[in-house]
């Protein structure tokens, strides 16, 4: 059956007066309540105990909100920091004035908990090249909630090893609310992640179970991307189990970082990813569409920034069994607007999935996206320049072998 052709320039002008008045109406973000100040001489104790630590080290932070207006440092292997809750216990840095970080960990066997940080001018709490790293019942907030002038990343283990991230929350995050990059052997689960950019995003790691979580009021909920520059390339990746839903704040990232494209209204989104298994999620109401398949072209990369084993396009990507309602009613940007417009109508919606249309055609086997279970696909043909999209489902009716749980061995 053939599609009609997208009036592209056409359906772009005919929706720039009525895209303003017809976006999602956007969430409010009410900051978590203030906790009491601690004693104020506890901050230089803390910071001592810090530089000080020996391996087997528990340090704990009693109630109270302390004050730094510089980063922190860890770098011993083996020690706890434990809080009272991330309701009680609060490292605030509102108003630092040095380092990139509010918590910089660079240490293996690290565990921190039932602590919360908050209104770091980078990073809130950033895990560097360690092994067996837990983060259980941290909140990292920024109190204003969503800006630009926020820190990039919430909760932040890269290069590391054997990571459990659970029962935490980000939120306020100008990149990515909960983010594991570069890393191996990972799972992210009973966390929340709110009005980040992205609220949580697997990047260029390989192994990770994201589940139990729920994403709501990010730009994007979960996304599982492989980046161009970046050595490692991820894959074997599932997500399930998650709540993913009205995932609308407008993109507020910094302009030319990769999240910037990420447009508002994304639920689950696979970039440049493959061996991905997306199930069992309950997904709804998110504006531009539920779930999206897309390759870093979309993005507008360009080859000279690529390793040398970059796959720019998503293969192997399974996505079954999810309960899928609402969304693609307000997709973000004129060209998906345009999509939209010419496929279902000005009052129509966008399907569960959309597809950029990227795909390796040297490849026999083809990109084997698999998808059932939806109310519909989307090709837009991206590289054709969204003049012929397709609405046609019969090319994602295949299976795939499921991925393995992820184990981390900790008994």
């Amino acid at each position: 059956m053939n599609q009609p052709k997208l009036p592209l320039r056409a359906c772009v002008l005919a929706l720039a007066l009525a895209a303003a008045a017809c976006g999602p109406e956007q969430a409010q973000h009410t900051p978590t309540a203030q906790v009491a100040a601690g004693d104020a001489a506890f901050a230089d104790t803390f910071r001592a105990k810090l530089l000080d630590a020996k391996p087997g080290d528990v340090i704990e932070v009693p109630p109270g909100r302390y004050s730094f207006d510089r980063s922190l440092t860890l770098r011993v292997d083996g020690v706890t920091i434990r809080g009272a809750g991330p309701d009680k216990s609060v490292l605030s840095f509102k108003g630092q004035k040095a380092g990139a970080e509010g918590l910089l960990v660079n240490a293996s066997n690290f565990l921190i908990e039932n602590i919360a940080i908050e209104d770091s001018k980078g990073d809130g709490l950033k895990v560097n090249e360690g092994e067996h790293i837990t983060i259980r019942n941290v909140r990292v907030e920024w109190t204003g909630g969503p800006s630009t002038k926020n820190g990039g990343y919430g909760l932040y283990p890269v290069k590391t090893r054997n990571v459990l991230i659970e029962n935490s929350a980000a939120i306020g995050a100008s990149d990515a609310g909960i983010y594991v990059g570069q890393s191996r052997d990972v799972i992210v689960r009973n966390s929340r992640a709110e009005f980040n950019v992205a609220g949580i995003e697997i990047e260029n790691t390989v192994n990770a179970d994201v589940y139990d979580n729920t994403a709501t009021n990010n730009t994007g909920g979960i996304l599982v991307f492989n980046m161009p520059a970046l050595s490692q390339q991820g894959g074997a990746i599932r997500v399930f189990k998650n709540k993913v839903f009205k995932n609308n704040t407008a993109n507020f990232g910094a302009k030319g970082t990769p999240v910037a494209s990420v447009p508002a209204g994304s639920g689950v989104v696979v970039n440049s990813n493959d061996d991905v298994e997306i199930f069992d999620n309950d997904i709804s109401d998110n504006a531009t569409t539920n779930i999206i398949v897309s390759s870093v072209y979309s993005t507008g990369y360009k080859d000279d920034k690529a390793s040398k084993d970059f796959d720019p396009y998503p293969e192997r990507i399974n996505i079954y069994g999810n309960r899928l309602k609402g969304g693609g009613d307000s997709p973000d940007g004129f060209d998906l607007k345009a999509l939209k417009t010419a496929l279902y109508g000005l009052s129509g919606q966008l399907p569960d999935v959309l597809w950029d249309g990227y795909a390796n055609k040297q490849r026999k086997e083809g990109p084997q996206i698999c998808i059932r279970d939806v109310s519909g696909v989307v090709n837009a043909d991206g590289p054709g320049g969204y003049k012929n999209p397709s609405k046609d489902v019969k090319p994602y009716a295949c299976e795939l072998t499921k991925l393995p749980a992820i184990d981390l061995k900790r008994g």
